[in-house]
């Protein structure tokens, strides 16, 4: 099996498996802090469990680095790193806000540049976005692309989800200006949305991101011809280790990007 079928396959058993728990008590259980530092939640482990075992019964040759078991090898021979974020926006899932998603992606080498296929699902509706480097990115059977045009509401993506008043203020003119701010609660998510042209530009400078909420998202988007910066306005990329952390501008165009770029004085 091609590595897009296998996390096409892991993606849509992990809806199967989840999506009668969101929003009830049992999914918030505790299970203690997991790889990725934050608090492991049932729904969590039920949605990682879910891609583990299915990783293991088709013997599929790879290092998995999971948000919260920390890295697994399941080969000696490894063709390459499974990226996954189970449950992203997992505060929605507890709460049963219906915007969370499984992200999954997989990598030859250990650079985010190196991830040759990616899926997210959004676990409430059930679409699957997913795409394969060179191949275009998809919503279900339907091929996706950025906005194009020139935008009826530009709709600006930002994380400020624990942001420093230092970079509250820096951002401030977004919320100024002519843009309809938007701040969702899964990144992975957020990125197939701008991917599918429903967002003009996602924003997240907080320096907290980690590769695994972002890793099939980064790929959907540029397949979907999105331009994706680091903050310092150099193409994104970045090592898989769960230490680093990132900041990003997806931006749909060059004159949008142009347009954030000098509000934001990058």
């Amino acid at each position: 099996m091609q590595p897009i079928q296998v996390l096409r396959e892991a993606s849509r058993l992990v809806h199967q498996n989840v999506k009668n728990l969101a929003g009830t008590k049992a999914a918030g259980a505790d299970h203690g802090v997991g790889a990725g530092g934050d608090i492991s939640r049932k729904i969590d482990i039920v949605a990682e469990k879910t891609v583990l075992d299915y990783l293991k019964k088709i013997k599929f040759d790879c290092v998995v680095l999971g948000e919260e078991c920390g890295r697994v090898e399941l080969s000696k021979k490894p063709k390459g790193f499974v990226i996954m974020d189970a449950i992203d926006g997992s505060a929605n899932a507890v709460r049963g806000l219906p915007f969370f998603c499984c992200s999954l992606a997989f990598a030859t080498e250990n650079k985010l540049s190196s991830i040759t296929a990616g899926v997210v699902t959004d676990l409430s509706s059930g679409d699957m976005y997913w795409a394969t480097k060179g191949g275009g990115a998809y919503c279900n059977k339907k091929k996706i692309q950025v906005h194009r045009e020139k935008p009826v509401y530009k709709i600006v993506g930002v994380n400020v989800s624990g942001a420093k008043p230092q970079l509250v203020k820096r951002i401030q003119p977004l919320f100024e200006n002519s843009n309809h701010t938007r701040h969702l609660g899964a990144n992975a998510l957020e990125l197939a949305i701008f991917a599918r042209g429903m967002m003009d530009v996602y924003i997240d400078l907080r320096e907290k991101i980690r590769v695994t909420d972002m890793a099939a998202g980064y790929l959907i988007a540029k397949e979907a011809g999105g331009i994706i910066l680091d903050q310092k306005m150099k193409p994104l990329d970045s090592d898989l280790a769960y230490e680093t952390r990132l900041s990003f501008i997806a931006a749909s165009s060059d004159e949008i990007l142009k347009e954030i770029s000098k509000q934001l004085k990058m």
